[in-house]
């Protein structure tokens, strides 16, 4: 009986961070109340990673075509210098650029970062979150993918390193850059998804030793197994609902959750 809780426990890590992750609510605020709030534990930094490694798998996946062809016009650009594919080789420099400063504050303020992960600070981050999407909930940019330039990805860039902050949502921070930037949704939507794919490679590579250490069972690896397949089921689902709400212009909704939720948590902890 207590193994099929250990695995219902990991099937709900999985759903709960996978479902999270994508949609501009802050997944990492969500652990920090769950585990404090609710008593749910997780296994740590390397379990928490490979549950975003779900997340990344189900990007590249609904990506995929955009991936490809930024990959073939990219090197294509470089061996012949076809105008017809700078536009791609571009947007891929940006996406280079834009990782940068998340990738430095990061390594520079790790532990600072991690000290802010109280139950009070999330309670803040997620009104703040909630003011961002509510300021833009009605633009409508006109700027396209070819439309970029290098201070649009030095922006953007580091409001995802401000996202690092528990509370921040990674998405809702690049997204609402990258609309007050001028973008169109669908490039909005598109940059700030693919700006997360070198971030979790990066973090994935560096906590792969942490990760393997802290499944010393069978038991656990099944438990792992489940949770990613789950991290990635509920990833899909959820980018592809808040894509859909991102068309409707009804960013609103998540606007008001990050106001109930982040009012809630700080009525709890100042009373």
């Amino acid at each position: 009986m207590e193994e099929i809780w250990i695995l219902i426990k990991y099937l709900f890590l999985g759903l709960f961070q996978g479902f999270t992750e994508p949609i501009p609510i802050s997944s990492s605020g969500h652990l920090v109340l769950v585990q404090d709030l609710i008593g749910f534990e997780f296994d740590g930094l390397g379990f928490e990673v490979l549950v975003n490694f779900g997340s990344l798998i189900a990007v590249l996946i609904i990506y995929r075509n955009d991936l490809i062809r930024l990959v073939k016009n990219g090197i294509g650009y470089i061996l012949t210098k076809d105008d017809r594919q700078k536009n791609d080789f571009d947007f891929i420099l940006y996406l280079i650029i834009g990782t940068i400063p998340a990738g430095v504050i990061g390594i520079l303020l790790g532990d600072a970062i991690e000290d802010l992960s109280t139950t009070q600070t999330v309670g803040i981050t997620l009104i703040i979150t909630g003011v961002a999407l509510w300021l833009i909930r009605n633009l409508r940019g006109r700027k396209s993918d070819g439309q970029l330039n290098w201070k649009d990805a030095i922006i953007v860039g580091f409001a995802q390193a401000i996202a690092l902050i528990p509370g921040i949502s990674r998405s809702g921070a690049t997204i609402v850059a990258a609309m007050f930037l001028g973008m169109k949704q669908e490039t909005a939507l598109r940059f700030s998804f693919l700006l997360y794919i070198p971030v979790s490679l990066g973090t994935m590579l560096l906590s792969i030793d942490e990760l393997i250490g802290s499944a010393k069972s069978p038991d656990v690896w099944m438990g792992y197994i489940i949770a990613l397949l789950a991290s990635v089921a509920a990833s899909y689902a959820a980018l592809k609902w808040f894509m859909n709400i991102m068309a409707q212009g009804n960013l609103k909704y998540f606007a008001y959750y990050c106001f109930i939720v982040g009012g809630i948590v700080l009525l709890i902890v100042l009373t």
